[in-house]
């Protein structure tokens, strides 16, 4: 693996493999949309740690983690899309999909 880039901080950069592998293995096994249980399981377990609450099924296949600072202040939301699209892969990567039509696009 490529040194960390000056930029990640020592904490982003000590989760950066395992968090390339998990996007690896979830771009590998793609599902459609309102269909990502596999994907929202796997999310829900990485982020099941202290600090961290969550709730899944929103929305059906969602996942709303929730981290509150120690000081009160401004709120950020990051989202981000868990479903593939109904295409074939055929980019030949190592954790290309494994689902016949269905892709991360």
């Amino acid at each position: 693996m490529p040194e960390p880039s000056p930029r990640l901080s020592p904490d982003v950069a000590a989760v950066r493999g395992e968090l390339s592998a998990l996007r690896r293995r979830l771009h590998a096994e793609p599902e459609l949309a309102f269909a990502e249980t596999r994907t929202a399981a796997a999310v829900a377990e990485y982020l099941a740690i202290p600090g961290i609450t969550l709730q899944t099924g929103v929305a059906g296949t969602g996942v709303v983690a929730t981290i509150r600072g120690a000081q009160p202040g401004r709120t950020v939301l990051l989202r981000a899309d868990m479903d593939a699209l109904p295409i074939q892969e055929a980019t030949g990567a190592p954790y290309a999909s494994r689902v016949a039509g269905v892709m991360h696009a």
